[in-house]
C-alpha cells in the first residue's frame, strides 16, 4: 500500500496527489506510466508519472475525475493508501539533442507532458511548448512547464488566458515562427489527432501518448491494442508512445467509446450513494 502525503485540486475535477513510492521514484523516467488500484476488487487504472522526488520517494499523479475509479482514487486524502500503485512500466520517451522540440499539452495530457520538456531540455534542445484548455482555469502546471521551456504558448478555446484557439492555432503559430525539428503532443484523442495532421503536413516527426486507453498495463489482457502503420500494437508494452502520424486515431476514439452507457451508469450509481 503507498501513502498518500500530499493532495491538491487544480480545479474541481483535477487532483494532483503526491504518493508514497520509493522504488518507483527511483526508476522511472520520462514517458513511464503506473497502475493504480483502489480498493482490493478495483479496477486498474494507468496514470502516467508528472514527477518524482526521489529524496522523499514520491511520486505525482494527476487525476481527472471521469468515472468510478478516478472518483475514488481522488476522494482519498492525505494520510489514505492507495491499494496498489505498479510500476514504472512501459517504454521510456526517446531523449536525444533533436535541436527544436515543439511540446504540445491538452487538458490533463500537459501533465505526463511535463518529465518530457523537462528531460528535453536537460538534453540540450530549445523547448516550445503550448498548453491548451478549453479556459483558464484548466490550464495546469504552467509555472512548472515554464521553468523548463524556452517558450510557453497558452492557448484557450474561449480566449480567457493567452490566446483564443485551440492548440492547432498555437502549433501553426510556432511552426511558422522557426524550424521544428521535433514533436510530441499528449491530451484528449480528438485533439492529438489534429496535432499529428498539422505536423504531418510540414513533416515534422511527432510522437503522441496512448496512455490513456489501458487497463492491465502488461500487455495480458489485450485491451490496450491500435494499430499503427497497418500493425497491432499494444499500448502498454509496445509504448505508450507512437509516431503519430502511423496511428489509426479513428480507430483509437471508436475504441474509447466502447464501453461508455456502462461508465455512465456507474458513476451515477457511485455518485447517488
Amino acid at each position: 500500500m503507498n501513502k498518500i502525503v500530499a493532495k491538491e485540486h487544480f480545479s474541481e475535477n483535477v487532483v494532483r496527489l503526491e504518493i508514497e513510492a520509493p522504488l518507483i521514484a527511483k526508476s522511472r523516467k520520462a514517458g513511464h506510466f503506473v497502475i493504480v488500484k483502489v480498493g482490493e476488487k478495483g479496477e486498474r487504472i494507468p496514470l502516467t508519472i508528472s514527477a518524482a522526488n526521489v529524496e522523499k520517494g514520491t511520486i505525482d499523479l494527476v487525476v481527472q475525475r471521469v468515472g468510478v475509479s478516478s472518483c475514488k482514487l481522488t476522494d482519498l486524502n492525505v494520510g489514505d493508501y492507495v491499494t496498489d500503485v505498479v510500476g514504472p512500466l512501459g517504454r521510456a520517451t526517446e531523449i536525444e539533442k533533436f535541436g527544436t522540440v515543439l511540446a504540445c499539452g491538452g487538458g490533463v495530457g500537459v501533465a505526463p507532458l511535463l518529465p518530457i520538456v523537462e528531460a528535453m531540455k536537460k538534453a540540450g534542445n530549445r523547448v516550445v511548448t503550448i498548453l491548451a484548455a478549453r479556459s483558464k482555469d484548466l490550464i495546469i502546471l504552467e509555472d512548472e512547464m515554464r521553468k523548463w521551456s524556452d517558450e510557453v504558448i497558452i492557448m484557450t478555446d474561449d480566449g480567457s488566458y493567452g490566446e483564443k484557439g485551440n492548440v492547432t492555432v498555437g502549433m501553426e503559430k510556432a511552426i511558422a515562427k522557426e524550424k521544428i525539428d521535433k514533436s510530441i503532443v499528449i491530451g484528449p484523442t480528438i485533439m492529438m489527432k489534429f496535432a499529428s495532421l498539422t505536423t504531418k503536413k510540414y513533416e515534422i516527426p511527432t510522437v503522441a501518448s496512448l496512455n490513456t486507453i489501458m487497463v492491465d498495463g502488461t500487455g495480458m489482457c489485450g485491451a490496450c491494442r491500435v494499430t499503427v502503420d497497418g500493425k497491432t500494437k499494444f499500448v502498454c508494452v509496445d509504448g505508450p508512445e507512437f509516431d503519430a502520424h502511423k496511428i489509426d486515431f479513428d480507430e483509437v476514439m471508436t475504441r474509447m467509446r466502447a464501453y461508455k452507457p456502462q461508465e455512465t451508469e456507474a458513476l451515477a450509481a457511485y455518485n447517488s450513494k
